[in-house]
Formats: structure tokens, sequence, C-alpha cells
């Protein structure tokens, strides 16, 4: 048998591991090839820790002190993978304006 800990260990690390690479996706998606095997990567690892957190609920274990919180995040882990397969390619999904539109519409006045 695994020693919680260790499993606590393994879901932080994943997950730490998961939110560094979606710091750089901007970074990565300058080339295509790279982006895709970086969105690759980032569904696998939370997919990963997705499992990891429900092994760890599982075996009794607890996440930051809450025993409730791994099976509500590996749920979490498992949208945030569906989400980083997602390719919008600079398309503005948002609608909304943003900081340079309101400062060309403040320039044109």
């Amino acid at each position: 048998m695994v020693d919680v800990s260790i499993i606590e260990g393994m879901a932080e690390a994943l997950c730490g591991l998961s939110a560094l690479l979606f710091t750089f996706i901007a970074t990565m998606s300058r080339s295509p090839q790279l982006e895709r095997r970086a969105q690759a990567l980032i569904s696998g690892t939370l997919l990963l820790c997705a499992v990891v957190l429900w092994w760890l609920a599982l075996s009794g274990g607890a996440l930051w002190g809450s025993n409730y919180l791994p099976k509500p995040l590996s749920l979490f882990c498992i949208l945030l993978a569906l989400a980083a397969r997602m390719n919008i390619k600079g398309t503005n999904v948002s609608f909304g304006a943003n900081p340079h539109s309101i400062g060309r519409a403040k320039e044109e006045e």
C-alpha cells in the first residue's frame, strides 16, 4: 500500500505542473505543432491529476487539510483537461471591450 502523503505529493506536483504549462501556453502557441503538443501534455497531466486525486480520496487522504477537496477537484481537473484541448487560434470569444479598443475609441473622439 502506498503512503497517503506520497499520493498527496503526487497530486500537488501534477496540479502545479499543469498550472505552469497553462502559464506558458501563449509562448508555445507561436508554433502550431508545439501548441498541439502542449495542449496534449496539459490534458494528460490534468487527467492523471484527476485520477491521483480520486485515488487520494479513496485512500482516506486529505488535500491541504481537507478530506472533502480531492473529489470535486478531480472533476474540475477533467473539465480543465477538456478545455485545454480547445484551440481557439486567437479568436475573440468574449466579444467584450478590451483596453486597446477603448483607447482607440478615445483617440477617435
